[in-house]
């Protein structure tokens, strides 16, 4: 009897493999279908006026629903939409969809939905709606009232029996700034909750309370980095800093080559006051190198400035 379960297994899993793939008929239906999003995607983004790009966008829509209908659409990946964000977790277990239409005003309003993997094949779809415009940024928010941007990344984190999903996005926003952020998506019976107690700034030097989401606005022109470093562990970003010492104006905020971090840890991503601590001190700038290099302890990251000084003090000492 358990030779004959074991000899039917194969099969078995091979035949539920085959029901979860989208049919080739289906896919090339979903191929043509693509092609037109394809097309709406970009008028989207380029559109000659708001007017050209709204319709698009409520042309797309629908268009786009109707592809997911598709039996087992969730394993087309919609390779061509190059101008729609399609981002999976490492479970796969749903995707977000998430783009832009820029107004008139030069502001940013944020499309999105998210596709749940279902066994049977069906769509399960969360619409989100892009209310950040008239939401406290730190509101914890569901699809109904979403805080919007386009999502260019997702870490996957497991902890207490349940499953945390960090969204990276950046919103282009206006035309005096820009802003990258980060979410924590979570489902609870099933339905979407972005943001929670999940940034903490407790082990800094100065505590300051805990966010519900993390933003960072800055200079339309400039360009920082906010994402996940595999090889620290962490994720890791520019501190920023303003350029015409207007520190309520995020507009003027430049990066100024010093980096700051989140680390995970008991369900929480705990803020890191400076990642890199042979980075220069504000204010500071090179020096000479220490002669023996030997001395440098890389263990404890310093700049050629604190070795000097160490250094220096050690002589005072011996004399």
């Amino acid at each position: 009897m358990f030779r004959a379960i074991l000899l039917l297994l194969p099969a078995f899993i091979y035949g539920s493999v085959q029901a979860q793939r989208i049919s080739a008929a289906d896919a090339a239906s979903m191929a043509v279908q693509q092609d037109s999003l394809h097309y709406l995607s970009d008028m989207i983004l380029r559109g000659k006026d708001e007017q050209a790009r709204q319709e698009a966008n409520d042309r797309f829509i629908p268009k786009l629903v109707q592809a997911l209908k598709t039996p087992y659409s969730f394993n087309f990946r919609f390779d061509s939409l190059t101008t729609v964000s399609i981002q999976y977790p490492q479970d796969s277990s749903f995707r977000i969809f998430s783009w832009g239409l820029e107004l008139e005003t030069t502001f940013y309003h944020h499309y999105g939905a998210i596709q749940m993997k279902t066994d049977d094949g069906k769509l399960k779809l969360f619409p989100l709606f892009d209310n950040s415009d008239y939401m406290n940024p730190d509101t914890i928010a569901n699809n109904k009232s979403w805080y919007g941007c386009l999502y260019y990344k997702i870490i996957q984190r497991h902890y207490f029996n349940a499953e945390f999903y960090t969204l990276f996005g950046w919103d282009a926003n206006n035309i005096r700034s820009q802003k990258k952020l980060i979410d924590v998506l979570m489902f609870k019976d099933g339905q979407p909750i972005f943001g929670g107690p999940f940034f903490s700034f407790m082990e800094d030097s100065t505590p300051k309370p805990t966010r519900n989401r993390f933003i960072l606005e800055y200079k339309k022109d400039a360009t920082i980095g906010l994402s996940y470093n595999a090889e620290m562990d962490m994720i890791v970003y520019d501190h920023l800093i303003s350029e015409s010492n207007q520190k309520n104006k995020p507009s003027t905020f430049v990066p100024d080559l010093d980096y700051e971090g989140f680390k995970w840890k008991a369900g929480k991503w705990m803020h890191i006051d400076k990642v890199f601590h042979d980075a220069l001190p504000l204010g500071k700038f090179p020096v000479q190198q220490p002669l023996d290099q030997r001395r440098k302890n890389m263990m404890k990251p310093q700049t050629a400035e604190d070795i000097n000084a160490e250094q220096l003090e050690k002589a005072k000492k011996k004399n």
